[in-house]
């Protein structure tokens, strides 16, 4: 079963549009979106091979992950590059 992406859109539905718009007009979002993206793909990639979830750099991943997405849910939320 593949795993699912944690997607900005697909976690925070009711905010595509303000995501949308920041991606557009402001660069420091959308870069930090993309790293959180790529970030993103590569945990899923580990964890579609199986590795285990006690691996300390698997664990680092995945809270830097979460820092990231509540960073950018802050953002979003504002409506603000957060710069």
């Amino acid at each position: 079963m593949p795993i699912q992406p944690h997607t900005l859109e697909s976690d925070f539905p009711q905010y595509t549009d303000t995501i949308r718009h920041l991606r557009e007009e402001n660069l420091a979002f959308r870069n930090d979106s993309e790293t959180y993206h790529r970030l993103d793909k590569e945990i899923r990639g580990l964890e579609e091979r199986g590795v285990a979830t006690d691996d300390a750099h698997f664990t680092e991943l995945k809270v830097r992950r979460a820092r990231m997405k509540d960073q950018l849910y802050r953002r979003i939320r504002s409506g603000d590059s957060g710069h």
